[in-house]
């Protein structure tokens, strides 16, 4: 609801272009799907109005505490695995041919594994190379985006799936038949 701009395209633009800031919404919209979607596509923290101020500069100052998140590293060329394509100057896969619209932090979530294709990356390192920040207790955060991921690139009926899990350790970008 911003004069000329539209919030959630703005947190999806400077996630896309890499640029860290810690980001807290303050909106007086405050419906679940609001605040779920600000934080998936990337703010860090959501607050409705009306609030305090100390509960602002609380918010503030916890985002600030966790730190910047981490700079995307410069865009190489697209990376391949059987009928899947992530192409990081367009920020979007491509599963045999066709656009799977994945949201920026699918997409930088995808394009982590990517980087580390074959290898089982941890939870614990997912966190700060996707989100900017360290595992809380009992965060599902990756859990959910992967399952994201599947639903948009895995149940697209390709010949493979792609996003594989180690139980208890992590994922892995690995084509696997089906």
């Amino acid at each position: 609801m911003l004069p000329g701009v539209d919030g959630w395209k703005l947190i999806e633009t400077a996630r896309a272009e890499g640029i860290g800031t810690p980001i807290v919404v303050v909106s007086a919209r405050g419906t679940e799907h609001d605040r779920v979607h600000a934080l998936e596509i990337g703010a860090d923290d959501y607050l409705v109005k009306p609030f305090s101020m100390k509960e602002l500069v609380a918010r503030v100052r916890a985002a600030a505490r966790r730190g910047v998140r981490v700079q995307d590293e410069r865009r190489g060329e697209p990376i391949e695995f059987e009928e899947l394509r992530i192409d990081p100057l367009n920020v979007q896969a491509y599963v045999g041919g066709k656009s799977a619209e994945l949201t920026p932090t699918e997409f930088r979530l995808l394009y982590a594994l990517a980087l580390e294709a074959g290898r089982v990356v941890t939870r614990d390192e997912l966190l700060p190379k996707v989100w900017g920040r360290r595992q809380t207790r009992r965060d599902r955060t990756v859990d959910v985006f992967v399952r994201k991921l599947r639903d948009k690139i895995d149940a697209r009926k390709p010949r493979h799936t792609f996003i594989q899990t180690r139980y208890g350790v992590g994922y892995k970008l690995e084509p696997e038949r089906k």
